[in-house]
């Protein structure tokens, strides 16, 4: 009955003291459930280990609830038995079976004109509502264990329709006195139901009650091990972590630390517990080991259902008679601690994993397989990985399989594919109420999006999903999508937010080990030097990034740099080093056959060329873009021929060729790129068009300008608007500057009318 209010939209960051990181932030807000005084005691009595992410928040505030707590103990006894059942109908999950309890019960209301007068609650048609959710805590809380018992069986009298057998069994194991094997068990099929039906929050109330009343420890470990992938899939990360601490398992502590945490380490205790699992160790064997494999898959991200489970393409019955439980896990863990060794962009992690999974027969899943082998530089290795990953793209399915399959068609260079696999992944991962799942789809999705000609699109979606991995914990995520929202600007010009996401995705994937977000910021600021002529510095920055060899920057982000390290590099003078990572990224492009790569290719031959040899390397470059979707670098790709053919002296071709690339500039909104195509078509003494008329709003701004305008329109302030977009309200300022030059008006009320004649 309590409506919560979004976490994002809550107080800003000055109302809670000194400055949070932006996960904590907006995990503190969920906790609070928006209530402002809530979280600043919240934020008050934080940890060290708690402000950097890694342990869970408090999961109330002690003194607001002891005031609530007071004020409930002063209302007759008659009005706190209402609230009581009340609060147990809807805390800690929603049975919605109030007003059926009443009736059954022929409980008199009036004594709530007590709650109503000291403003605690009030009665609806529909029932009671609190005055905000830690009132309903207190009014639950304060109530004896007797009183509990009876309101929790008379709920569990009432619900008798069709679909509230999950809900009956939660208040079932909410009045029991003790352990009960029987009750265990009903509470663990309760909770496969509400599982099905994707309700992972009542899933985990279930999972977790079934393990309090479980008599055995290893059944207790199973349950909580379960119950926390129950939590992670419903999007709360701190009561994920708290079960998890309460497993004592390594392998789900690392899976954790990959979402949230440091990679180094998430590595490490995978490996390991990849090792002991694989290798027929102590926890490997048993009905324990046996049972945490469901715990595992499902925290994972993999589908359980039916008592059996996949990955990969990997598959087996659940029942201990027919497959190795601990051999599956291993295979699980070793594929994730692939993905952390991916992550930390460090080689000699990734020869360790693969020694590894070849000393225990086990062959990684595709995606992360062809990852290591790219990282390896065994590119036909890769190549067929990548494909054979690609090709299970189609519709439904498992959404991290799905996600997967995008990935290595964004490697592959096949960007429609990949945008293909990651909205259907999305979809799916919706359809099954896996919260957690939607913005790792949508990540990729962007990238896709960007690549392919939907620049505003890629940012949108790329916003919305940032939102919703610091939502739901996954702070490694939000680090990855803020690297990506700094390229982004790069290309569409917003220097100073380029700069700010750079700099948040950098300082925060240093700390944590992240080689990859690290790299794809700094390319950003590469990309961004590189469009405003400071080419000494973009060089500098890419050579780190394109370098040939071992140990240089991250080979997932050394492809998409090699082409831009090549031109930074001419600018310069200095091409020796450019040429070598040339010759690696050309042996890729050929091995893939992607046509966007090797038109890269060719383009960087153009560069290195002179004469006529580089006009033929560009036409080859335009003919192998035709048939590819990158339409951003086909615009790159024209802007550098064109340029090459006026300093030829072939004026006519150099005008078409700048015309078209500055047209499709203006459709990405990519300022400074425009200005270098208007540039040279000054230096031809062609006449440039205007830049686009008022007529066409959205064409003019960017995605985050459109959407800061939007809210500034709707009466939001600076600081307003920061909180909700993860930004500083010095940036918005910057943000509001540019839409207002952009627009030529002059304040929010011309804003305001502009937007409303949209």
């Amino acid at each position: 009955m309590v409506t919560s209010v979004n976490p994002v939209r809550g107080p800003a960051q000055s109302e809670l003291g000194p400055p949070l990181p932006e996960g904590v932030r907006v995990r503190i807000l969920r906790t609070a459930h928006g209530d402002r005084r809530a979280a600043a005691e919240l934020a008050a009595v934080l940890t060290e280990r708690q402000l950097t992410g890694l342990d869970p928040l408090p999961a109330q505030p002690p003194v607001l609830l002891r005031a609530y707590r007071q004020e409930v103990r002063a209302l007759p006894d008659a009005a706190r038995r209402l609230l009581l059942l009340a609060a147990a109908d809807q805390y800690p999950v929603d049975t919605h079976a109030f007003l059926r309890a009443v009736t059954a019960a022929r409980l008199d209301t009036r004594p709530l004109v007590a709650a109503e007068v000291a403003g605690i609650a009030h009665a609806t048609a529909g029932g009671i509502v609190f005055r905000d959710p830690w009132t309903r805590t207190a009014a639950y809380e304060i109530a004896s264990v007797t009183d509990r018992r009876s309101v929790h069986l008379l709920l569990a009298r009432v619900l008798r329709g069709e679909g509230e057998s999950p809900r009956r069994s939660w208040h079932r194991g909410a009045a029991a006195l003790g352990p009960s094997r029987r009750l265990a068990a009903e509470l663990r099929a309760a909770a496969h139901s509400a599982r099905t039906a994707g309700e992972h929050d009542l899933a985990c109330a279930l999972v977790e009650r079934a393990a309090t009343l479980s008599p055995e420890p290893l059944e207790r470990a199973r349950l909580l091990a379960r119950a926390a992938a129950d939590a992670w899939r419903s999007g709360d990360a701190d009561r994920t972590r708290r079960l998890v601490a309460a497993t004592d398992d390594d392998a789900l502590a690392g899976l954790l630390a990959l979402r949230a945490g440091n990679a180094t380490d998430a590595f490490d205790a995978l490996l390991t517990a990849a090792v002991r699992r694989g290798g027929g160790g102590p926890v490997a064997d048993g009905p324990g080991g046996a049972a945490m494999s469901e715990g595992l898959a499902a925290l994972d991200g993999r589908t359980v259902s039916g008592g059996r489970f996949a990955y990969g393409g990997t598959t087996g019955s659940a029942s201990p008679a027919a497959v190795d439980h601990a051999h599956h896990s291993a295979v699980h863990l070793l594929a994730r601690a692939t993905e952390a060794a991916i992550y930390t962009g460090d080689l000699r992690r990734c020869r360790e994993a693969a020694a590894v999974a070849d000393r225990l027969g086990i062959v990684p899943p595709g995606t992360l397989g062809g990852l290591a082998a790219a990282f390896e530089g065994r590119y036909d290795d890769a190549r067929d990985l990548l494909k054979a990953a690609a090709g299970r793209c189609g519709p439904g399915g498992d959404p991290t399989l799905l996600i997967h399959s995008g990935i290595a068609a964004l490697m592959l260079g096949d960007h429609t594919a990949a945008a293909t696999a990651t909205v259907r992944a999305a979809a799916s991962a919706r359809a099954r109420g896996d919260g957690v799942t939607v913005p790792q789809a949508m990540e990729f999705r962007a990238y896709a999006d960007f690549w392919t000609g939907r620049p505003r699109a890629a940012e949108a979606a790329t916003l919305e999903a940032l939102r919703q991995a610091y939502t739901t914990g996954q702070d490694n995520g939000a680090c990855h999508l803020q690297a990506a929202l700094a390229m982004f600007a790069a290309v569409t010009g917003d220097e100073d937010v380029c700069r700010e996401r750079a700099e948040a995705a950098r300082s925060y994937a240093l700390a944590r080990g992240l080689g990859l977000p690290a790299a794809l910021a700094l390319f950003a600021l590469a990309f961004l030097d590189l469009s405003t002529g400071r080419f000494a510095a973009s060089a500098a920055r890419l050579r780190a990034l394109a370098g040939f060899g071992p140990g240089h920057g991250h080979r997932a982000i050394r492809h998409l740099a090699t082409p831009h390290y090549v031109e930074a590099a001419v600018r310069t003078g200095d091409t020796r080093v450019a040429r070598a990572a040339h010759a690696d990224y050309d042996h890729w492009a050929r091995t893939v056959r992607s046509p966007d790569d090797l038109a890269l290719s060719a383009r960087c031959r153009a560069l290195l060329a002179s004469g006529g040899e580089a006009v033929e390397h560009y036409r080859t470059a335009l003919d192998l873009h035709a048939s590819g979707t990158r339409d951003f670098e086909r615009a790159r790709t024209e802007l550098l021929f064109g340029g090459a053919l006026r300093r030829l002296r072939h004026r006519t071709e150099a005008r078409d060729r700048l015309h078209s690339a500055l047209e499709a500039f203006e459709h990405f909104g990519s300022p400074q790129c425009a200005a270098a195509a208007r540039a040279e078509l000054r230096v031809l003494g062609e006449p440039v068009s205007p830049v686009r008329g008022a007529d066409d709003l959205v064409a003019r701004l960017t995605a985050q300008q459109l959407m800061v305008a939007r809210m500034a329109a709707d009466g939001a302030t600076n600081r307003e608007i920061a909180a909700r977009l993860s930004l500083s309200p010095r940036t918005i300022d910057h943000h509001l500057r540019g839409v207002f030059a952009r627009l030529g008006i002059r304040s929010r009320i011309e804003l305001v009318r502009l937007l409303g004649e949209e």
